[in-house]
């Protein structure tokens, strides 16, 4: 016979395998391990679909209220068309403006063109993070559907300044504009011109937008299911 684990052959009447040691009656009764792939499957569902056991009224409702909130913004990041100075992200825009500046000087360190770039990925980065901090220490997968909605809002809220890299007519921190400021203070003229892809500055912007306008909706109906989720074990 030929040994379960590693094949070697040998007698039918050993009750071990004299190479790799495996007793042959307490292998056969030990159920095969899972495939890894079961595993990961199984940990990637809990992290993003994990809920509460408890269910709370207050805090199930004041959801839905959010929930409510992000699905009508998305619609209206959706719908807006970002001609001119028309940035429909208002307040949110002043949310993601200090991350901005604080990704300036993060990246600072890097040289001048990781300096102007630090300051997108600033405003991109903080929502990530947020995300991992709900994912794997809090296990909040409502609260994590938010934080993935305000990165995809931070790639709309980038798509007019990354557009208006040749207009420059956009105002910037301090009142001025880019047309009127050193050639560098405006971040997008800047990192556009270094690589050599000013004249797609539009288009850029257009592919940070439907970006954003899409990770805002996926995020509104993984944070719904996740609600669904709740409240059908609660009815349950």
């Amino acid at each position: 016979m030929r040994c379960p684990k590693c094949r070697f052959e040998q007698t039918d009447t050993n009750t071990e395998c004299p190479k790799c040691g495996i007793i042959f009656a307490k292998y056969r009764a030990t159920p095969p391990p899972s495939p890894a792939v079961s595993r990961e499957e199984g940990v990637f569902k809990r992290l993003l679909l994990d809920v509460e056991t408890e269910y709370n009224a207050i805090a199930f409702w004041g959801r839905v209220v959010i929930l409510l909130a992000l699905a009508v913004l998305s619609w209206k990041f959706a719908v807006s068309s970002f001609s001119g100075n028309d940035n429909p992200g208002g307040f949110m825009h002043f949310v993601n403006l200090p991350f901005h500046e604080a990704g300036h000087i993060l990246f600072r360190p890097l040289g001048s063109f990781m300096t102007s770039l630090g300051g997108s990925l600033g405003q991109l980065l903080m929502p990530l993070v947020c995300v991992a901090a709900f994912l794997f220490f809090k296990r909040d997968a409502f609260a994590a559907s938010v934080c993935m909605w305000w990165f995809g809002e931070n790639f709309v809220d980038l798509a007019p300044y990354i557009g208006d890299a040749r207009r420059l007519a956009l105002p910037l921190l301090g009142g001025n504009t880019g047309a009127h400021s050193p050639y560098g203070f405006h971040d997008w003229e800047y990192i556009l011109t270094e690589i050599g892809w000013l004249g797609h500055d539009h288009a850029i912007a257009a592919a940070a937008r439907l970006t954003g306008v899409l990770l805002m909706g996926l995020s509104v109906a993984w944070g719904g299911y996740v609600l669904f989720r709740i409240h059908t074990r609660r009815v349950v």
